[in-house]
């Protein structure tokens, strides 16, 4: 036992000392509260931060914890961060949710997802996020129905559509690129 202290002593030094230079995960500058990414040094794929990049995320899963924020709305708060981050002006950044199916919780207020579930919508901050940034956050009209969340209950700033198939091929018409997780 006393032959392995020494051992153990010196594994735990270097993992402390690996932790000590580890990177960090950070958000902004755009979305400050959401939306933590790794810097990435020197890439051999450059980012190109002249180019408008255009961004449609298919939002359809949503944690079964209704209290846990939807990761896959989040990753629309790290392309904001990542880009910008990179060098990319935010006036270059184009970002639109199309959210539907289990996901539809995720849009209402507070007040309706509290009587609904009985806590605080756990997205509420981080959708009002993506849209004072300028993003689009598009809700599909046929799960407004068919799931029972009518349009008073949305968050301020989502916008109804006819349906997500709809607004999906609208914005890829206007060149913007699907992004489905």
């Amino acid at each position: 036992m006393i032959k392995l202290l020494p051992t153990k002593l010196i594994l735990l030094l270097l993992f402390l000392h690996c932790n000590a230079f580890a990177q960090i995960k950070k958000t902004g500058p755009i979305i400050k509260d959401f939306g933590k990414v790794w810097a990435i040094e020197n890439p051999d794929f450059k980012v190109d931060a002249s180019k408008e990049y255009k961004a449609v995320f298919d939002i359809m899963n949503s944690p079964e914890s209704h209290e846990s924020v939807n990761a896959t709305i989040e990753t629309a708060a790290r392309f904001f961060n990542m880009h910008a981050q990179s060098g990319v002006p935010a006036q270059n950044l184009k970002v639109a949710l199309v959210v539907h199916n289990k996901a539809s919780k995720d849009v209402i207020t507070n007040e309706a997802y509290q009587k609904k579930y009985g806590v605080d919508n756990p997205n509420q901050e981080l959708i009002k996020a993506l849209i004072d940034a300028g993003g689009q956050v598009i809700f599909c009209g046929q799960s407004s129905v068919s799931r029972g969340f009518p349009r008073e209950d949305l968050i301020q700033g989502v916008q109804l559509s006819l349906s997500a198939m709809t607004a999906l091929i609208q914005f890829q018409d206007e060149d913007y690129r699907l992004i489905k997780f």
